[in-house]
């Protein structure tokens, strides 16, 4: 199943689309990565729904991506005397480390080390962002703040601090149980919340071991600010865009996106787009205009995936939503001006040979109008140097490994086949014509080029490129 655009397809799943047939029919609309959100779902719960997945993979013959998205510290307010209290613009309030229930006054917060690292002149949203507080004195077990915007609060509301580090591991207890969960059941991706810092990333590397890649969602102040050493640390990013409008100001967010955007793509690592892209379609069966012009920005802008959550998970129309983006997705490809948006936004080549030939790859199939560039990767590694470069022909990934394949679902423009590694070099020439032909990227007749490292199946040695024509027994 050839897919007729580049970007790809995150899907989240859950109650509407958590079960086999639901899981087939949004592939076939469209979704190339499934992504668990385990905020909502048991290590029991993961495993089974990893295997519907992997049997709808086996159905259709395509490697399918699989998301883990981890939950991270979750910060909320204590309990209150009374059901709700009402914050008045310009009062007190305080925030403490006494578990009594609380009062218009006061409120319990479960967090010792949220004191400990607040100072004055720190805003405090709670609820979402509705409320907003400024800390006007800060001790380690009593903070008191001004309300500069009101209203209702009930318990346990969520708790953001976006000018504050907080000294917390940003995995929890149920992080790694989910996260050893998930890597057991054969996740090829991980997603880490409430990252701050590039450190966050270090316990969550060391337990994955490269058994998956390892995402980094940006949804802090924080993350912004410690971009570059966040993608140095992380193998993926994700601008997610509900929190950070949450913690920063709404007007901000849109070029924040294209910021990550950009590094990520210049750093060549996969980088989605999430929350919201979609949302009138949880209720609705067509999306708003501003919605699909949303989701077509992201695209334009060359992002590697756009992400569907309550759309594909809860909504009422699932798989019309992954449909909606697919159609959307397609006619950005086919946009005269997406060429030119993709090609102004290059960035020249890191100083490394794998870049050099993927450079070079690119340049030589543009310039001599080849049918695709064919990598052969048994890591991945080559051909996410290939998708950094977004040329204009296709690009087919071929690799013997199935977990390169499942990884590569999330990477821009690449289309993966999982094959026996070749014999010799000219075991691999051949059968990279045969497998361009067979799956509808070149005719007989037609000229690709392919990009491999020598000696065959060693990790990360790109070394090699050459163009080869499409016999008509290739083509057989």
């Amino acid at each position: 199943m050839r897919r007729q655009r580049r970007v790809k397809i995150v899907a989240t799943l859950g109650p509407a689309s958590a079960n086999q047939a639901a899981i087939a029919r949004l592939f076939q609309a469209g979704a190339d990565v499934f992504r668990i959100n385990m905020s909502h779902t048991t290590p029991e719960r993961l495993r089974e729904m990893v295997r519907m997945i992997r049997s709808v993979e086996e159905d259709l013959g395509r490697p399918v991506g699989i998301l883990a998205d981890l939950q991270g510290p979750k910060l909320r307010i204590g309990t209150f005397a009374t059901d709700a209290v009402m914050l008045d613009r310009g009062a007190t309030f305080v925030l403490d480390a006494d578990p009594t229930p609380g009062t218009a006054e006061r409120v319990h917060v479960p967090h010792p080390e949220v004191l400990a690292a607040l100072e004055p002149g720190h805003s405090l949203l709670l609820d979402d962002g509705k409320l907003r507080l400024t800390v006007v004195e800060a001790h380690p077990e009593r903070t008191i703040t001004r309300v500069e915007v009101g209203g209702r609060l009930t318990a346990r509301k969520g708790l953001s601090l976006p000018d504050t580090t907080i000294p917390l591991p940003a995995l929890t207890e149920k992080d790694h149980r989910d996260l050893e969960a998930a890597l057991d059941a054969g996740a090829d991706w991980i997603a880490m919340s409430f990252v701050q810092r590039a450190q966050d990333l270090a316990a969550a590397r060391k337990i994955t071991r490269g058994r998956a890649g390892l995402l980094a969602k940006i949804e802090k102040p924080q993350a912004v600010r410690d971009l570059a050493d966040i993608l140095d640390a992380a193998d993926a990013l994700m601008v997610a865009r509900g929190d950070l409008g949450v913690e920063m100001p709404l007007e901000k967010v849109p070029g924040i996106q294209k910021q990550i955007t950009r590094e990520a793509r210049r750093a060549g690592k996969p980088v989605v787009v999430a929350t919201q892209m979609l949302e009138s379609m949880i209720s609705s069966p067509v999306p708003t205009r501003a919605e699909v012009s949303d989701v077509a920005t992201a695209i334009f802008e060359g992002a590697d995936a756009v992400m569907l959550s309550a759309e594909s998970a809860s909504g009422q129309y699932p798989v019309e939503a992954v449909a909606t983006m697919n159609r959307i997705a397609e006619e950005v490809d086919h946009d005269p001006t997406y060429e030119t948006v993709i090609q102004g936004l290059r960035a020249p080549p890191e100083r490394t040979g794998a870049d050099a030939i993927a450079a070079a790859a690119r340049q030589m199939a543009e310039t001599l109008d080849l049918s695709a560039v064919v990598s052969w990767t048994s890591s991945g590694a080559t051909a996410f140097r290939v998708a950094r470069e977004r040329p204009s022909v296709p690009v087919v990934s071929i690799s013997p490994n199935l977990a390169t394949g499942r990884k590569l679902a999330l990477v821009w423009g690449v289309h993966a086949v999982v094959d026996a590694d070749a014999r010799d070099p000219d075991d691999m020439v051949e059968r990279a014509c045969r497998t361009a032909h067979a799956q509808g990227f070149a005719r007989a007749g037609d000229r690709i080029i392919i990009v491999a490292g020598m000696p065959l199946g060693m990790p990360g040695a790109t070394n090699m490129v050459r163009i080869a024509y499409v016999s008509p027994k290739a083509a057989e």
